[in-house]
């Protein structure tokens, strides 16, 4: 049949179909239009931020990472006010905390890696940490006995020494911790091979280590001294909390440089009481933070006369480092270090004996007992609680450096007076006097052009043990 169109159809066929084609574009019109917002949960990962937030009242997580001693300061060594803030080391880093807690259920889901791993340390961690031993006072015995060794380069002679000097019934060993030897190719890049393995055979036969920390890092330097302070102390205060973190228990005590009246080891700068002193309590303050039973020493004084740009009375420059502390040495050392050669006097004479006998040389400083004219500066300023370590002490036989040989005494006179000197020490600086440390159990590379080959009890040399008759007296000595 053939289509005649709509307008043929029926009235009420047409109303229908219009209708129906309302109806039809209304329902494309509502598929077309957009549809409403709906909330989706999204769990999302808070950013690492690129430093580390302070969150107010953050409750403590399971393990922190090591603080460093950070030290404040308005100006650089300007002020002797020390704040320590925790900040994270370079070896952890601080996770960001997250707005939701891990549920503690099981799920399919692995758990992904946190955003930012924890980075490697240069030197590998020991696979087993020796347990530290009981803490002991920050008192000595009085006296106590100790030898300075040289442990550092060979371990098969190291460890010959140690047990000498364990044989001879002397319970410390002084040994230096170059700095530079540590940290020394860059900020933070440690190398703890050679002091692990020192700190580990003392513990062993149960010898305290008084470590020497001095002779900065070259890159700690402007200038390239073979020593003198770092331009920022905070790099002192970082490395010493470093090493007392590393060996808390296990290193008894620490002195903080050495003999900085002279200024060749002051940077070849004329010393600064002063600021020795500020660089003490940064020390001091990153020491006690990492191990608070450590014993901190400062810096053993070289006796001397002169007073010039290269070099400052001994007691002129304690007198001005307490000046400097305003009288009081609390919160800067626990023992006060000093140096006492013995040169040509036998260890009873006296200072004012010594000064009025040109033949002893006609001046204070040249006997073993200057270090009273110290002791005696401590009570001044009221500090005669505190003792008194003598770090380097003895007497030499040396025939051909001139700057020696007017105050050399035989090997057998050598040993009477170092024994001597531990008798008087024992019965009249008792109970201020605390470790007394001489030099040297010799390093086997000296020869006799070296000064410091004289001034020791045995001879140099491997492996055979060659003692001189000081070593023998000494073993023999009742302690």
């Amino acid at each position: 049949m053939p289509n005649k169109g709509l307008a043929s159809s029926k009235p009420w066929m047409l109303a229908l179909a219009a209708l129906l084609l309302l109806v039809g574009a209304g329902g494309l019109l509502w598929a077309c239009a957009p549809s409403p917002e709906v909330a989706v949960e999204v769990a999302t990962r808070t950013p690492k931020p690129s430093f580390t937030p302070t969150v107010a009242a953050q409750a403590p997580t399971a393990t922190l990472p090591l603080p460093t001693a950070t030290i404040v300061r308005a100006a650089e060594q300007a002020t002797n006010t020390i704040v320590i803030a925790n900040t994270a080391t370079s070896t952890a880093t601080a996770l960001p905390p997250t707005d939701t807690a891990v549920p503690p259920t099981v799920t399919n889901t692995p758990v992904p890696p946190t955003s930012t791993p924890v980075p490697a340390t240069d030197t590998p961690a020991p696979t087993a940490t020796p347990s530290p031993p009981p803490a002991k006072s920050l008192r000595m015995n009085s006296p106590e006995y100790g030898m300075q060794a040289f442990l550092w380069w060979r371990p098969e002679v190291a460890s010959r020494d140690m047990g000498a000097i364990h044989d001879a019934g002397f319970t410390w060993i002084k040994q230096d911790f170059a700095w530079r030897e540590i940290e020394g190719t860059g900020k933070g890049q440690f190398d703890w091979s050679r002091t692990d393995w020192i700190v580990s055979e003392a513990n062993k036969l149960g010898i305290d280590l008084m470590v020497r920390v001095d002779r900065q890092p070259y890159w700690a330097r402007a200038s390239e001294a073979e020593n003198g302070p770092p331009d920022k102390y905070q790099d002192l205060a970082d490395f010493c909390f470093a090493l007392a973190s590393r060996y808390q228990g296990r290193i008894r005590a620490y002195e903080i440089w050495n003999e900085p009246n002279l200024a060749r080891e002051w940077g070849g700068q004329p010393p600064d009481p002063g600021a020795y002193v500020k660089l003490l309590k940064t020390a001091y303050a990153a020491i006690k933070r990492a191990d608070p039973n450590a014993m901190v020493i400062s810096a053993g004084l070289t006796p001397t006369g002169t007073w010039s740009n290269e070099a400052m009375p001994d007691d002129v420059y304690l007198d001005n480092m307490y000046q400097a502390m305003g009288g009081n040495s609390n919160g800067y050392f626990d023992v006060l270090g000093a140096h006492g050669a013995g040169y040509k006097a036998p260890p009873e004479m006296s200072p004012d004996e010594v000064a009025s006998n040109p033949a002893y040389g006609g001046h204070r400083i040249f006997c073993f007992r200057r270090v009273e004219d110290l002791r005696n500066i401590m009570v001044k300023y009221g500090d005669g609680n505190k003792q008194v370590a003598l770090l380097e002490f003895g007497w030499t036989s040396d025939p051909i450096h001139e700057a020696y040989a007017w105050h050399r005494v035989s090997e057998e006179e050598k040993a009477d007076y170092l024994v001597r000197a531990y008798k008087w020490a024992k019965e009249n600086w008792s109970p201020w006097i605390g470790l007394m440390n001489l030099i040297f159990f010799a390093n086997p590379d000296w020869t006799e052009q070296n000064e410091e080959y004289w001034w020791a009890v045995t001879e140099p040399g491997y492996p055979e043990l060659k003692p001189r008759p000081a070593y023998n007296a000494l073993k023999a000595m009742p302690k």
